[in-house]
């Protein structure tokens, strides 16, 4: 068991940031230049120039970030992911695009000088690496007692091999690192394209564009009996950022609310702020996916002091807010 070591300034620190344009790297943004990032200090590789999973590439950015300056801290968010749909249709894609980048980038800062700097690696992991059947809620000592639910698997064992990665290099290198396992996040600018979007996004514009067109009903996934939880973005980044501070060796740890809900709850609370006034059916023929989902967020607390912030409805407030204003 790895302990949070020294904590560490971020201002005047160089930090490459994968996925920074994205949903969650947008909030991690913010956040750095709050705890003293400056903008010429923080690249963030653009999608089209810098293809990840690509070796080559990845040796690329590195010489290019930061020059012979060289970067201080990565931060390694990007990641090619989906719902149920999209990882039951690209199963090979996401295991190998997940686990190539990760393989490349741990490499390539260790053959770039990271740990003679004393730099770090973050890697962001995803709950979809715990088996099928974790007892709830979720602890991070389970996560090798068993295989994971089978439609997220390999995107799943992707994000777990690069954390044993990291496990090894610490052994090996004493590379620093941190491993984090964020819960389904949700929040202002997060993807709402209804064929490879999550739960929340999903449903706030199937409610709001039924509305729109007055719909008598909407039509939702499997049975509703399935629960998540769910964590906003920004205390999702704040979170990250926190390990990035305080964490010295990839403990593999959970970030969440603490709390769980039910699909069929979950409608219910979306159709209800949103205002929609229709009936709720279920396509049983659709999958639910894992049963249970609620993360034991104690051990950020005990080694980070952190703790999310935002309260559910609020959360969801702001996200309906946001799609809203999107539309004008």
């Amino acid at each position: 068991m790895g302990n949070a070591g020294s904590n560490t300034s971020l201002a005047g620190k160089r930090v490459i940031l994968t996925g920074g344009a994205g949903f969650l790297g947008r909030q991690v943004q913010r956040v750095l230049k709050e705890r003293g990032v400056r903008e010429q200090d923080l690249f963030i590789p653009k999608q089209e120039e810098y293809d990840l999973t690509r070796e080559m590439t990845v040796a690329r950015l590195y010489r290019e970030a930061f020059g012979t300056a060289k970067a201080d801290l990565v931060i390694h968010l990007a990641a090619e992911v989906g719902g149920i749909g999209a990882n039951r249709k690209n199963p090979g894609r996401y295991f190998f695009a997940n686990m190539a980048m990760a393989l490349h980038l741990i490499e390539h800062a260790r053959l770039d000088g990271i740990i003679e700097r004393g730099g770090k690696f973050v890697q962001v992991g995803t709950i979809c690496a715990y088996p099928k059947f974790t007892p709830v809620p979720f602890r991070e000592e389970e996560l090798w007692n068993g295989y994971p639910e089978e439609t997220n698997a390999p995107y799943g064992v992707a994000k777990k091999a690069a954390w044993q990665m990291l496990d090894a290099y610490k052994l090996q290198y004493q590379m620093r690192s941190t491993f984090l396992l964020p819960v389904n996040l949700y929040g202002p600018n997060d993807n709402f394209d209804l064929e490879s979007s999550h739960v929340i996004p999903a449903l706030i514009r199937k409610c709001v564009e039924a509305q729109q067109r007055g719909d008598k009903e909407i039509v939702c996934w499997g049975t509703g009996s399935a629960s998540r939880e769910f964590l906003y973005v920004e205390d999702a980044a704040n979170g990250i950022v926190r390990a990035a501070e305080v964490m010295d060796e990839p403990t593999p740890m959970n970030l969440g609310a603490g709390f769980e809900i039910k699909i069929k709850n979950l409608v219910e609370l979306i159709v209800k702020l949103t205002g929609f006034k229709g009936g709720i059916t279920w396509d049983a023929t659709k999958p639910d996916g894992q049963p249970r989902r609620c993360l034991d967020t104690s051990r950020a607390l005990d080694l980070m002091g952190w703790k999310a912030q935002v309260g559910f409805e609020e959360g969801l407030k702001r996200t309906i807010e946001w799609y809203r204003s999107t539309l004008r």
